[in-house]
């Protein structure tokens, strides 16, 4: 055989190995995208041209065109709502990096047995039913419950006070439903953060802070802006943890779609709803893709 022909031949064998590969891999993500198809593509379709009908009088929705559902939003009732809901998510967002950010950034540099009994602890809980949870929080806020008994067991108060169904008893809530998502994306960026920069800013004169700011904070901000993302968002929504802890007192999105659902049975203008949020969640993760030059979300996939 010609030496001239080796080439080709090991181009050919090269060739029938990428194309069997390729098959394989094509094989295996094909459920995926059916999955995503059948799951994900087709109920946003389904919402989006949901929010464009009309409801009938007494049940299901009038296939007629209209865009009343979103005019509808502009109402002073629902704007209104819209605004009480981003105050929550920004005052929840902002806790939760107050408490999230530094607690998985100082995980990350525990050692490897450390990192593994810290996440244990932060996931147990999980394991349980949200509702309970929230219900164990109904206990801790009643009037003469634990809380109660505490702060007037250490002379801090000298009668019981109305912290259940109060509006920073929500935000209490929400913190704690919300917190751990920052605190795996914050340590999904600082785990792969190169320490040894940190320490040659510090060996160059930089300061603790200074190394943390220029240093730290750039390159755990992926971690960071996914976790308010997963914590901005979902904060709006939460309306069972309004309803638990807040007395239905303290009125969010989630619940206008909650009630429009169940209640009044207006379909098209819940769906109108959630395409808005949608579209919030969108342009956030639109940006979050230009300031991280990242297409994933960080310490979710």
């Amino acid at each position: 055989m010609s030496n001239n022909r080796m080439p080709d031949i090991k181009k050919a064998e090269e060739g029938t190995k990428n194309r069997k590969r390729f098959n394989l891999t094509s094989i295996s993500v094909f459920p995926l995208y059916i999955f995503t198809i059948i799951f994900v593509a087709c109920p946003l379709i389904y919402m989006v041209a949901l929010s464009f009908m009309e409801r009938a009088e007494v049940w299901g929705v009038v296939q007629t065109f209209t865009t009343d559902n979103y005019r509808k939003i502009l109402e002073p009732v629902y704007l209104n709502t819209f605004a009480a809901s981003l105050k929550l998510a920004f005052l929840t967002t902002i806790l939760v990096v107050a408490i999230g950010y530094p607690f998985g950034y100082f995980m990350a540099k525990l050692s490897a047995k450390w990192k593994k009994r810290t996440m244990m602890l932060i996931m147990i809980p999980f394991w349980t039913s949200s509702l309970i949870r929230l219900y164990g929080w109904m206990t801790i806020f009643r009037a003469n419950g634990i809380l109660d008994n505490i702060l007037m067991g250490l002379g801090i108060t000298s009668s019981p006070l109305k912290l259940l169904y109060t509006y920073p008893a929500v935000v209490v809530g929400m913190v704690y439903a919300l917190v751990p998502f920052m605190i795996f994306s914050v340590y999904s960026s600082a785990e792969k953060l190169d320490w040894s920069l940190v320490e040659a800013s510090r060996d160059l004169g930089a300061s603790a802070f200074r190394a943390f700011w220029t240093v730290s904070l750039k390159l755990t901000l992926p971690g960071l802006l996914s976790g308010v993302i997963l914590t901005f968002i979902p904060s709006m929504g939460l309306f069972f943890i309004a309803d638990i802890l807040g007395g239905n007192k303290v009125v969010l999105v989630g619940t206008v779609i909650q009630e429009q659902l169940m209640k009044a049975h207006d379909w098209p203008f819940a769906a109108a709803l959630a395409v808005i949020l949608t579209i919030m969640t969108s342009v956030m993760i639109f940006f979050y893709k230009k300031i991280t030059k990242s297409d994933e979300l960080e310490g979710i996939v």
